[in-house]
C-alpha cells in the first residue's frame, strides 16, 4: 500500500504540545491525509474529511470488535459501541440529559466561579487548574449526575491515569495505570448505583429497569465514561478558555460589553478545544481525501486541525466571539459526539459569565505548562492573577 508519510508530526513533541496549529496548517496544505507510523494510522487534517469519517459509522467503525479485535467488557460503553448496539444506550442517556435543568447547571457554575474568584482576588497569584478548573468541573459533572462530588485530590489522580492511557498507542506505559484507575472508578460508580440518586443518574437507573444484563453493563460503563470524560474534558476546556482570554484580553471586554455567551463559548472551544482527535477503523476499502484506504486501516480524525481549516472557517486563526455559524468538532460529531456537550457548554457559559461580571481582570502570572498528552489538550499549570 503506498503511504504518504509526514515524519515531522510527533503529537508528544514539546513544540507541538505548546502550539500544534502552525504544523496542522502546514500538513493540511502539503499532506492533508498522511500515514503516521507511530500511531499506525492515517491522519486527517481537513474538516470535510473528518466529518465524512465521523458521519459514516458503517464504513468507519468505533467498535473494534467489528474488525475482529477483542475488547474487554469494561471498555464497552456508549463511546466505544456502534449502532445498533449503541442506539438504545445513547437514547437512554440523551433523554435523561434533556430532562435536566441546564439553566441550573449554568447558574451553579456561575455562582461557584464567582465565589472562587472572590476568594482568589486577595492572592497575589494562583494556579487556574487546581483553584478554578478542577473544582468547577467536578462540581458540574457531579451536579449533572446527581451524586456527591468525590474528593478532588484522589479523583484527580484516577482521572489523570485514565486520560493518559488514551495515548497508550504512543506511550504503552500508560495502559496499565489506566486500567487500574478504571477499576477504581468503576467501584465508585457501583456505590452510586446502590443509592437512590437524583439528576441524570437517577433518570438513567429508573428508565433502564428490566433491561438485558448486557445493556445494563453498557450503561454502567457509560456512567463511568461520562463522569470521567466530563470531568477531564471540562477541566481541560476551562484551562484553555481562560488561557485564551488571558492572551486575548479584548475577548473578555467583548463579553463585558454584551457579546453573547453562547456564540462566544462555541468560538473559544473551536479556537483551542480540549479534545485533539478520535480514531476509527475502515471496514472496507474506501477513499478519503483522495487517498485509498484498505480494510482494517486505522484513521485518526484530528479535530484540532479540522477546527482551523480555512475551507470551513473564515480566518480560523482569528478569535471571533461572534462567529456564526460555527459547526466545530470540539466535542466530536455524529453518533459518537460527547453526550454531555450541552451540559459542558452550560458550565462554560456560567464560568465565563462570572469572569465577565467580576470587577478585576484575569492575566498571566508566569509561564504556563501544558501536560504531555496527545489526545487531550490541557494545562498542567496555568499561573494567573486578578487585578483591576
Amino acid at each position: 500500500m503506498p503511504q504518504v508519510i509526514a515524519p515531522s508530526y510527533d503529537p508528544l513533541d514539546p513544540e507541538v504540545i505548546a502550539n500544534p496549529y502552525p504544523l496542522f496548517d502546514a500538513l493540511r496544505t502539503s499532506t492533508p491525509v498522511f500515514w503516521h507510523e507511530g500511531m499506525r494510522s492515517w491522519c486527517l487534517t481537513r474538516y470535510a474529511d473528518c466529518v465524512q469519517v465521523l458521519r459514516d459509522h458503517k464504513t468507519f467503525a468505533r467498535d473494534r470488535r467489528r474488525a475482529g479485535d477483542t475488547v474487554a467488557g469494561p471498555s464497552l460503553s456508549v463511546q466505544s459501541l456502534d449502532p445498533p448496539d449503541q442506539t438504545p444506550v445513547r437514547h437512554l442517556f440523551m433523554n435523561a440529559l434533556r430532562a435536566q435543568d441546564l439553566s441550573h447547571i449554568e447558574t451553579r457554575a456561575h455562582e461557584l466561579t464567582r465565589n472562587l474568584l472572590a476568594k482568589l482576588s486577595s492572592q497575589p497569584s494562583f494556579d487556574v487548574m487546581p483553584e478554578i478548573a478542577m473544582p468547577v468541573a467536578v462540581d458540574a459533572v457531579s451536579g449533572l449526575l446527581g451524586v456527591a462530588p468525590p474528593r478532588i485530590e484522589s479523583f484527580a489522580e484516577i482521572s489523570d491515569a485514565i486520560m493518559r492511557s488514551m495515548d497508550a498507542g504512543l506511550d504503552p506505559s500508560t495502559a496499565e495505570p489506566g486500567r487500574i484507575a478504571r477499576v477504581a472508578l468503576t467501584k465508585l460508580v457501583d456505590s452510586w448505583l446502590n443509592v437512590d440518586s437524583q439528576g441524570l443518574l437517577g433518570d438513567v437507573v429508573r428508565n433502564s429497569k428490566g433491561w438485558p444484563d448486557q445493556e445494563l453493563t453498557y450503561i454502567r460503563n457509560t456512567i463511568r465514561v461520562m463522569f470521567q470524560g466530563g470531568y477531564s474534558t471540562v477541566t481541560a476546556a476551562i484551562g484553555n478558555v481562560l488561557h485564551t482570554l488571558m492572551t486575548h484580553p479584548e475577548g473578555l471586554e467583548l463579553f463585558r460589553n454584551g457579546a453573547p455567551l453562547e456564540t462566544g463559548v462555541d468560538e473559544l472551544i473551536r479556537y483551542d478545544g480540549p479534545v485533539q482527535g478520535t480514531s476509527r477503523i475502515a471496514m472496507s476499502p474506501c477513499m478519503i481525501g483522495g487517498q485509498q484506504l484498505s480494510s482494517g486501516d486505522m484513521v485518526v480524525a484530528l479535530f484540532a486541525a479540522a477546527n482551523h481549516d480555512p475551507d470551513q472557517f473564515d480566518k480560523p486563526a482569528v478569535l471571533d466571539l461572534l462567529r456564526s455559524p460555527n459547526q466545530h468538532l470540539g466535542y466530536g460529531w455524529g453518533t459518537h459526539s460527547c453526550i454531555g456537550t450541552t451540559a459542558a457548554q452550560a458550565t462554560l457559559r456560567g464560568l465565563v459569565g462570572a469572569l465577565a461580571d467580576h470587577p478585576a481582570s484575569l492575566h498571566s502570572a508566569g509561564p504556563a505548562v501544558r501536560r504531555r498528552t496527545a489526545t487531550m489538550r490541557l494545562f498542567a499549570t496555568l499561573p494567573a492573577a486578578l487585578s483591576a
